[in-house]
């Protein structure tokens, strides 16, 4: 085989590696607001659930632009858990930075978001959808150009009197919501590790509506 033939060959296997290695990395987002005062808000659980992640797989995070990241490895996959440090309205940048940055595909974009239309805790993963008057997914969606991207609601019960709605969500859990977090959360996890071995489909037979 002549070595101009040699060459090529070695070519295209790196590009058929490069893209399986692109398939093998996945960016996990978790919306909140950045600062003290938020973080045991409602309208934080994407924070929280990367949090309980990192602790489970000791990874920490470190600031880098436009976010907190960290890298987990499980199973052969890489996982990047970001926390924009844009506040909840321009999420969209920074999940488009990183995405763009990583050369991840967008079906291995996970955003985590908290959701009023759910019961507390109940979780529930999608593959599209509007934003549903949620500011974080507005932004990623204009961002992206796109609603067809995985997202992973998590309820916090709409239990608010009118007009309260942006109280509601910045204000912290109750003792009876707080009790029951932990759980929660350990399920969380387990669902954006299923999300990244098993795939999006089977995620979501298995775990919607736990």
């Amino acid at each position: 085989m002549c070595n101009f033939l040699k060459k090529w060959l070695g070519f295209g296997n790196r590009i058929e590696q490069n893209e399986e290695d692109k398939m093998k990395k996945f960016l996990i987002v978790g919306l909140g607001n950045i600062g003290e005062k938020y973080a045991n808000t409602r309208h934080n659980i994407g924070f929280k659930v990367l949090d309980s992640l990192a602790n489970t797989e000791s990874v920490a995070f470190e600031s880098l632009k436009l976010g907190d990241v960290a890298n987990a490895k499980i199973k052969g996959r890489t996982l990047i858990l970001l926390k924009p440090s844009t506040y909840m309205n321009l999420s969209g940048k920074a999940v488009k930075y990183w995405l763009e940055k990583e050369k991840i595909p967008l079906e291995n974009l996970l955003v985590i978001t908290d959701d009023l239309n759910l019961p507390f805790g109940t979780i529930r993963l999608k593959t599209k959808g509007s934003d549903g008057g949620h500011n974080g997914l507005k932004d990623v969606q204009d961002k992206l150009q796109t609603t067809k991207y995985n997202r992973f609601r998590f309820g916090i019960s709409d239990s608010f009197g009118k007009g309260r709605q942006v109280d509601y969500v910045l204000s912290e859990w109750t003792e009876e919501e707080n009790s029951k977090l932990d759980e929660r959360l350990k399920t969380s996890t387990e669902l954006i590790k299923s999300f990244v071995l098993a795939g999006v489909n089977n995620t979501m037979n298995q775990f919607n509506g736990k």
